[in-house]
């Protein structure tokens, strides 16, 4: 059984959940972003009251007979792949019967704010976010389905892709659903080589460490918006890819020393287990640790 331990915890939505829910998985991926992965069977009223956050919901299965009490008629249209945006400080009603599973993705308003001066270089007060209910979003749904649920979120090299999966989906709810989605990103060149030489020393130093998005971004002195497109400039992948591509590396030379476990190894490449590095460095090379160890001699 999950045990909750975490930023998330202080959110009105989850707050709201947790008494009826259960929750499946959840974490805090850098200042930014939290996540909750959630199974409920209920028939009940719940109202989400003057939330201080951004969410997310993707319904993942089920959620047919949710419905969003706006007036005398109910709004219908719940169901596997369909989306809820749900601005902060706005109050809102929903009448729940029966079985859903859903996750949510949490933005601080804080976080938020930040991000619209990052992105347009314009007064927060001056971006509102509309509500959006049971619509469909390919980009949003297939994120979550493919490039966060399936992830290790305790762990240090998975964390970091929650983390920019997050920032992007984030970036996305900006271009698209904002009321200034009309605007332009500001758009900056690549990373300058002393800034380049001094984030890869970081992600060196770190490998084992949880990264994040943010915390790879304060090296070089920006945002996470700017500082993910000018890595991507500058070194082909993005930063979550990259993190991953030296763990592996690291992992490699590590495993042709006969004196490090494979378990130790995992450890201190990042990996949450042996079972961890060995789906991942499968992934990523073709063999398991422990047949490239054989090769490799």
């Amino acid at each position: 059984m999950f045990v909750p331990n975490g930023r998330y915890q202080n959110f009105e939505v989850y707050n709201q959940l947790i008494g009826d829910a259960e929750l499946l998985n959840a974490g805090d991926f850098g200042d930014s972003i939290s996540a909750a992965h959630w199974r409920r069977n209920a028939d009940v009223m719940t109202r989400y009251t003057d939330p201080d956050h951004h969410t997310i919901s993707l319904y993942v299965n089920g959620g047919t007979g949710i419905k969003r009490q706006i007036g005398p008629d109910p709004l219908t249209g719940g169901g596997p792949g369909r989306c809820c945006l749900m601005p902060a400080h706005l109050t809102s009603d929903w009448v729940v019967n029966g079985e859903v599973e859903l996750f949510h993705l949490y933005i601080p308003h804080s976080a938020w704010e930040r991000a619209v001066v990052e992105a347009f270089d314009i007064e927060p007060n001056a971006v509102e976010v509309p509500e959006k209910t049971f619509f469909l979003d390919p980009l949003i749904e297939q994120t979550i389905r493919h490039a966060m649920l399936p992830l290790d979120w305790d762990a240090p090299a998975d964390r970091m892709a929650m983390s920019s999966a997050g920032q992007m989906l984030m970036g996305h709810m900006l271009r698209s659903y904002s009321s200034k989605r009309d605007l332009e990103f500001r758009v900056r060149g690549g990373l300058s080589p002393q800034i380049r030489r001094r984030v890869f020393d970081f992600i060196e130093a770190n490998l084992d460490q949880p990264l994040s998005l943010e915390q790879i971004s304060a090296e070089a002195g920006l945002s996470p918006y700017h500082f993910a497109r000018m890595f991507r400039q500058s070194v082909g992948e993005a930063p979550h890819k990259y993190v991953l591509r030296r763990r592996i590396e690291a992992a490699k030379q590590m495993l042709r020393d006969p004196g490090l476990s494979v378990a130790d190894i995992a450890h201190a490449t990042g990996f949450s287990s042996q079972a961890h590095l060995t789906t991942r460095f499968s992934g990523f090379t073709g063999l398991t640790p422990a047949k490239f160890r054989s090769v490799a001699r």
